[in-house]
């Protein structure tokens, strides 16, 4: 065996959960420093989770106006803003320290993470995301096609519109979980289409869910592969919620993802209203750490 060069210490966390082995795992790497965008990628890539993000410490007397310098890399590339590197990157910065907010300077900007402790509860965090950008709306025959459902299939009484609060998702309603639960995509075909629209993906939902206090079931089927928690993409469907009835503003609402995966995930949404604008959205959960080591190379 050759001899390591570099020693990185990582913590591996279970966030938009309060249980381990459940939620979407996380790779936090502590120190960053040093590495080029390459190695961040392929140490991202020997993860093998959703994502995997790098924090880049800095100057301790800006930090807590500029927020904690950190990178989201996915397996396949870089980010500028995801939810769950987020929220549970915030936990590990956070620490004991038992601090109210943490700030995180992303490269969509900063995004600042709020912290509510309540007596025999685990703490929960609720990062607030760029206000969204409604984009384009699209024809559901369409959309029925490139992902092999029937026209019957979709929500008809919501739009599949492009929203985004740092990464554009175009979410799409469907009637029942059962069609949500026998989704199968052809993504080359679904990223063909998308590639010609503003949205990245496809976050797909259902008003019917397993846990009655939910408001929505959702999935997002992607890379070959499928999320148990997409946090921007439930940033989405907040202000989509708001601007079209299916929340109130203000109102925490209950999002459920992977269970189909068999990593429930509860991610907890609001979006704000002002002059007919949705503004102030809002995402949080839980975050439980179930592991810590070292990479080398």
């Amino acid at each position: 065996m050759t001899k390591a060069s570099k020693r990185l210490a990582m913590v591996q966390l279970d966030v938009f959960s309060s249980q381990p082995l459940e939620g979407n795992p996380l790779a936090v790497f502590s120190d960053g420093r040093g590495l080029s965008d390459g190695e961040m990628q392929a140490i991202a890539r020997e993860m093998n989770l959703s994502e995997t993000t790098f924090i880049l410490p800095g100057d301790a007397a800006t930090e807590p106006e500029r927020g904690v310098r950190v990178r989201i890399f996915t397996v396949a590339e870089e980010l500028p803003f995801a939810g769950h590197p987020t929220l549970g990157t915030a936990f590990v910065l956070r620490g004991s320290t038992g601090a109210h907010e943490v700030r995180l300077d992303l490269n969509v900007g900063q995004v600042p993470v709020w912290f509510e402790e309540s007596p025999g509860q685990p703490v929960f965090g609720e990062m607030t995301q760029l206000d969204p950008k409604f984009g384009e709306q699209h024809d559901p025959q369409t959309v029925a096609r490139i992902t092999g459902l029937q026209k019957e299939d979709l929500d008809d009484s919501l739009p599949i519109q492009t929203i985004s609060t740092g990464v554009a998702f175009t979410v799409v309603a469907l009637r029942s979980l059962e069609i949500i639960r026998s989704l199968h995509i052809d993504q080359n075909r679904v990223n063909e289409y998308l590639e010609k629209t503003e949205g990245r993906f496809f976050y797909f939902v259902t008003r019917e869910t397993v846990d009655p206090a939910a408001r929505l079931h959702a999935r997002m089927l992607f890379y070959n592969g499928e999320d148990p928690a997409t946090g921007s993409a439930a940033g989405c469907a907040a202000a989509w919620m708001v601007a079209y009835g299916g929340a109130n503003a203000d109102e925490r609402v209950l999002i459920e993802q992977g269970v189909e995966m068999k990593r429930p995930s509860r991610i907890f949404v609001r979006a704000g209203k002002m002059d007919n604008r949705v503004i102030n959205v809002r995402v949080g959960g839980n975050a439980v750490e179930v592991m810590r080591g070292e990479v080398f190379f």
